[in-house]
């Protein structure tokens, strides 16, 4: 377990929530953008090749990442799509929310409720969502390139 939480590794035949995939697919994009930026502008047909995504459905997530501000893009031979800001600015909760909407995991809906339902909001449902919330909050876009890079390099791998 890392200071970020808990590990949510996944076994087979889990349960577990799933975000969509344009969320997924969208945070694939934006690490791998974050990662090769460096070198200037990248193309999104290169995004969509390393990460093995459809053109046609990156188009559409940059779209609307475009559109909130997150990247911006540069026409031209030479063009291809930027971050409109530092990768330890921009954080998880701001990609999730951008490309899934909101963040609830349960709608709590109703205020008049009573006995265990108002008991389950309070004490379980406000609980889990407010948790998530500070999770996706607690991770920048460069936490996850840094830990990509460190993955990649072998750095931090110890074997006996």
């Amino acid at each position: 377990m890392d200071s970020r939480g808990p590990d949510f590794s996944l076994c087979k035949g889990e349960n577990y929530m799933k975000l969509s995939t344009k969320c997924r697919y969208g945070l694939r994009a934006l690490v791998d953008l974050a990662v090769f930026s460096d070198r200037g502008h990248v193309a999104l047909h290169e995004i969509a090749q390393r990460q093995e995504i459809s053109l046609k459905y990156l188009e559409q997530d940059f779209s609307v990442l475009r559109r909130a501000g997150i990247v911006k893009s540069v026409k031209g031979a030479q063009g291809g799509y930027l971050l409109t800001k530092s990768p330890s600015e921009i954080r998880l909760s701001e990609i999730v929310s951008v490309l899934e909407g909101d963040l609830l995991l349960i709608e709590i809906d109703d205020p008049e409720q009573t006995d265990i339902r108002l008991f389950l909001t309070q004490n379980v449902w406000t609980r889990l969502n407010q948790n998530v919330s500070k999770s996706l909050h607690s991770i920048c876009l460069s936490d996850l390139v840094d830990d990509y890079k460190m993955q990649q390099s072998g750095e931090g791998m110890y074997y006996i």
